[in-house]
């Protein structure tokens, strides 16, 4: 894994945000991990966080169906610029807003991934109702057979 260069980063604002950014994990969310709990409750066995190797990118989905080719993302409002909830950075925006556009373009190609290979994406948004998260993901599974 390569690692970008510290040149092209700018500095955070302060050592307080920093480090809270630090602290912000890209997996294993409290969000994702009620859905998955939910999931395995249901009856249903998947993998999580599994590399997918597209024909175009790899794609790493939070919750993944091998077998049925089904690929869960549960995205967070902030990062994946939610309509509902998300909302413009007002400290250092010349940082964060690229960012941020970045991570909505990154989802869009890998959707586009993984549908040319023949799977099925479904997105939750980290604010949706957990019973209506499941009953996306139920809904996706069913379709598949």
């Amino acid at each position: 894994m390569t690692s970008k260069s510290t040149s092209d980063t700018p500095a955070a604002s302060t050592p307080g945000r920093s480090r809270n950014m630090r602290a912000i994990r890209r997996s294993n969310t409290k969000p994702e991990i009620q859905l998955r709990s939910a999931l395995h409750r249901a009856g249903y066995r998947f993998r999580k966080d599994l590399s997918i190797y597209t024909s175009a990118r790899r794609v790493r989905p939070d919750i993944v169906f091998t077998a049925r080719k089904v690929a869960v993302f549960v995205d967070g409002c902030f990062w994946h610029c939610c309509p509902v909830h998300g909302r413009k950075p007002t400290t250092n925006p010349t940082y964060w807003s690229p960012k941020l556009q970045r991570n909505v373009e990154r989802d869009r190609l890998a959707d586009a991934a993984l549908c040319k290979d023949g799977w099925t994406v479904v997105r939750i948004w980290e604010h949706e109702a957990l019973e209506d998260a499941l009953a996306a993901v139920r809904e996706a599974l069913v379709q598949v057979n």
